[in-house]
């Protein structure tokens, strides 16, 4: 096989958003991806939207920028597959130091350029090395993504590949059928459902499932996007122990809201885990991998070869290589985990202990706001427990998205949710510069508030209120925030709590202008 040598690369704007699906495609009035941000600083946006995406900071596209220059200066040497390989093996070490596993050396990291893709990489895996019917389960699609199921399914999610190719969305990538069976965790009204009832229901699922003769694929979602954890740890414990040989667990982490000593609980238990930069770490979006504990990459004689167009052979560790995929560079994916490792430096270089003391103090302010002002309504949630998987609690015990409704003030002590249009008219609009357009509002905010711009979390639906179709706005607080609030150089606690309240100031002046 030859490998080509490549003499020119593009601007690093452009690689970031090179090598994933559409989603990270730039729209062509907006210069957005889909999830509204830029392939370079917006420093004037203050980023409270970790759970959907975040856009990239001065230090990380730097970061970015510098590495792309190193590849540029290397390509005229060496292959870019070779170059991409080294440098892949490098975010591979960090990430491991990072996610606490550098002792687990039976853990393999296989990055992906999306969770979704890392959902996509271990179903058919797991589908490749069971031999017998899939059935895998999963909670609703609101709380992980749109393109799980399909993923899951082992169809194509979109129709662009993470390696380029041009497909058919939902299309089947192989002749086998996986059958994908959902639960909702959440009721009709946004509340959450019992957890109890959530077991249930799976066990009910998988235990069909088992008695027809298919292997299981479980996934347990920690935490999904408005910030639930399900099913529980204790009951999937209790089913893979039951049926270790007929079940597969996958923990959707994609979020990336968990400690180390959480992490390496769930890969103890061997359970796979998807997580990404992009999330709570604030990386650019699309760059997902999967951590496979030796209990899965045992059954996993080769690799499939619906792969091919998802995954790089370097994307695999070394010990993976000659599995079939091709020797080809992902550099949008290189840059895009060497922007979020930068901003996973300065987190862990704070004390875990100081991390949760801010996390409390951000909670406490935000709660309280939440449940005092009559325009908002915390979208009810259950306590982050994981008792049953980690004796210690940590930092990742405190809520980090704040998920709420919005409500015009009626007459009396009546209250009349905003729908799903209006809620997304606001999410809109809080991110613009209106301080030149006040001849269309009240002129009961101040010029420097209508001016501030905030991102937050993409409205998720959730049901209905008082019969109006409703979306939950979610306030997030990620690793940037925290090392903004406790780093040397950052705004301080005050100053990042401050911030997150004049987001909802500015949304309360939307609701009473509108």
């Amino acid at each position: 096989m030859s490998l080509e040598v490549n003499t020119g690369l593009p601007a690093t704007a452009q690689l970031l958003t090179d090598g994933g699906d559409v989603r990270i495609q730039l729209d062509g009035q907006s210069g957005l991806n889909q999830y509204g941000c830029p392939p370079y600083p917006d420093a004037s946006l203050v980023a409270l939207g970790s759970s959907t995406a975040s856009v990239i900071s001065e230090q990380s596209f730097a970061a970015a920028d510098c590495l792309r220059d190193r590849l540029l200066s290397w390509a005229a040497r060496e292959p870019a597959a070779i170059t991409y390989a080294r440098e892949l093996d490098r975010i591979r070490d960090e990430l491991r130091q990072f996610c606490g596993i550098q002792d687990l050396s039976d853990v393999d990291v296989v990055f992906a350029a999306s969770g979704t893709d890392a959902h996509l990489i271990a179903a058919q895996i797991v589908d490749h090395a069971v031999g017998a019917p899939l059935c895998a389960i999963m909670v609703e699609a609101a709380e992980t993504g749109s393109g799980v199921a399909a993923a899951l399914s082992g169809r194509h999610f979109s129709r662009r590949t993470a390696l380029g190719a041009l497909v058919s969305e939902a299309i089947p990538l192989t002749e086998r059928t996986i059958v994908v069976k959902v639960v909702s965790i959440r009721l009709a009204n946004g509340c959450p459902r019992p957890s109890a009832e959530v077991d249930a229901e799976i066990v009910m699922i998988a235990s069909a499932a088992l008695a027809q003769g298919q292997h299981v694929l479980l996934t347990l979602v920690d935490v999904s996007k408005t910030g639930l954890i399900a099913p529980s740890p204790a009951s999937v414990a209790a089913l893979y122990q039951a049926y270790p040989e007929q079940l597969t667990v996958l923990v959707d982490a994609c979020q990336f809201r968990i400690s180390p000593a959480t992490l390496r609980a769930y890969l103890h238990c061997g359970y796979m885990v998807a997580i990404t930069g992009s999330k709570f770490m604030t990386g650019p979006s699309f760059s997902g991998a999967l951590l496979l504990p030796a209990v899965v990459t045992q059954r996993v004689r080769q690799l499939p070869a619906s792969l091919l167009d998802y995954s790089a052979a370097a994307d695999w560790p070394l010990c993976w290589q000659g599995c079939g995929l091709n020797v080809i560079a992902n550099d949008g994916l290189l840059l895009r985990w060497e922007a979020a490792l930068t901003e996973m430096r300065a987190f862990y270089a704070i004390p875990a202990v100081q991390v949760g003391e801010f996390l409390q103090k951000f909670a406490d302010a935000i709660l309280h706001r939440l449940q005092c002002d009559p325009l908002f309504q915390l979208l009810p949630g259950t306590q982050l427990d994981r008792g049953s998987l980690v004796v210690a609690s940590s930092w990742d015990s405190l809520p980090t998205i704040f998920p709420f409704l919005l409500y015009h003030a009626g007459s009396g002590h009546r209250r009349v949710p905003l729908n799903r249009e209006e809620t997304a008219a606001v999410y809109y609009r809080l991110q613009q510069d209106l301080s030149h357009e006040q001849d269309h509002f009240d002129g009961r905010a101040p010029a420097a508030l209508r001016a501030q711009r905030f991102q937050l979390g993409q409205p998720v639906l959730c049901g209905s209120r008082d019969g109006v179709p409703v979306s939950a706005l979610r306030l997030c607080v990620s690793a940037r925030s925290v090392v903004s609030a406790m780093g040397p150089t950052g705004l301080g606690v005050a100053g990042v709590i401050a911030q997150a309240m004049a987001a909802l100031d500015k949304i309360a002046w939307l609701i009473r202008a509108a």
